[in-house]
């Protein structure tokens, strides 16, 4: 059985070569717009006073349940989480954090915190930052950590 690509509608006799395209000189590959890009998230959480055991616990049941969490900052009455997400734009991108700590409380048994803090930026912006001594540090050593 042969297979054919979609919408294709001459085939080839056995042993007849296949006839060759060229790029016209000057011309660029441009990436599609919608494809997915890595963004850069920080999230920051507050609330009321939870032990620190828990919290401890609780994040690092959401790095295991979400696990593109690069680090997380915590004290009993807030904390900090960093991370890649992958999205198509920026929009994208802060939708699904603000839905981060929301969709995980119960699984992760988070802290009923509110979000106070969102920072969404493109991979080049995080690069840029970092290499001028003005952005995050490289979230290292990653995981959970205390302030």
């Amino acid at each position: 059985m042969r297979r054919v690509r979609p919408g294709a509608t001459a085939s080839r006799a056995a042993g007849e070569e296949r006839a060759l395209t060229s790029v016209a000189a000057g011309d660029r590959y441009e990436q599609p717009e919608d494809l997915p890009r890595l963004w850069h998230v920080t999230l920051s959480v507050s609330g009321r006073e939870a032990p620190l055991k828990e919290v401890r616990r609780a994040l690092e049941q959401l790095a295991h349940d979400h696990p593109f969490l690069l680090t997380s900052r915590y004290a009993g009455d807030h904390a900090e989480i960093r991370y890649w997400e992958e999205a198509r734009d920026l929009h994208d991108a802060a939708a699904v954090a603000l839905r981060l700590w929301g969709e995980h409380r119960q699984s992760a048994g988070l802290p009923p915190w509110e979000i106070v803090g969102l920072e969404v930026i493109d991979r080049e912006t995080y690069h840029q930052r970092v290499a001028e001594g003005y952005g995050p540090p490289p979230a290292t050593p990653v995981g959970v950590h205390p302030y």
